[in-house]
């Protein structure tokens, strides 16, 4: 007797609603095919959410060109703080940072971004950072998350961004730097300062309220791993 429903039509229905194309498919990361929520053929199919993280320095072209598609994606088109491209003079000798996703243990794609600069001798800035918004607050996050990058684990509201300014200051740490600052828009100052930052002062940046502050690095220790 032939099943009701063909093998290959309930694999099919596992990961897209719609019905088979001849036309290609715009290729998607597996976070991307496995958080949509489909009519499947029997149940709904309940969002996934990764639970598992790396934070980095950006290597690989994939990596780099999720670096800048996140950026644009935060400070021009979301945020409209820059009309096109948010890229200035320190992009050219600034460490990109990134925090990307894991799926069963691979890398898959960029949802965090943050970069790091040494503006004077041993004088580093941190700038640019921004979470996709997907991902700015993870309640659940893989124990190994701790083990693999080598610092805290933060849950809730901000988790990665919490991450990303650790990966940030303490690489920086690790090679030289004696003093950590950054410029941070005003309502995320709070944020900072319960991440052992002191503020040092208000200026106002791109039409906007900023707070320039400055990291402890007893808290932030330097890297075991950089790279």
């Amino acid at each position: 007797m032939r099943p009701e429903h063909p093998d290959w039509l309930i694999k099919a229905c596992l990961f897209e609603s719609s019905p088979p194309c001849l036309a290609p498919r715009t290729p998607r990361t597996a976070h991307q095919l496995l958080r949509a929520t489909t009519t499947m053929v029997f149940d709904a199919f309940k969002r996934f959410d990764p639970q598992d993280f790396v934070f980095k320095i950006a290597q690989t072209q994939e990596e780099i060109d999720g670096f800048w598609a996140l950026r644009r994606e935060i400070f021009c088109e979301e945020q409209k703080v820059f009309q096109g491209s948010d890229r200035d003079e320190f992009d050219a000798y600034a460490i990109p940072i990134v925090c990307e996703t894991l799926i069963a243990g691979m890398e898959d794609s960029v949802v965090g971004v943050v970069r790091i600069d040494e503006r004077q001798p041993n004088v580093w800035y941190g700038s640019r950072l921004g979470v996709a918004e997907d991902f700015r607050a993870v309640k659940k996050i893989s124990p190994g998350v701790a083990f693999r990058n080598h610092q805290p684990v933060y849950r809730g509201l901000g988790a990665l961004g919490a991450g990303l300014i650790y990966k940030a200051v303490s690489t920086a740490h690790a090679l030289g730097c004696r003093e950590f600052l950054a410029t941070v828009q005003y309502q995320n100052s709070n944020f900072f300062q319960r991440l052992h930052w002191e503020p040092l002062g208000e200026l106002e940046l791109f039409g906007l309220r900023h707070v320039k502050m400055r990291a402890d690095l007893n808290y932030y220790r330097p890297a075991e791993c950089v790279f």
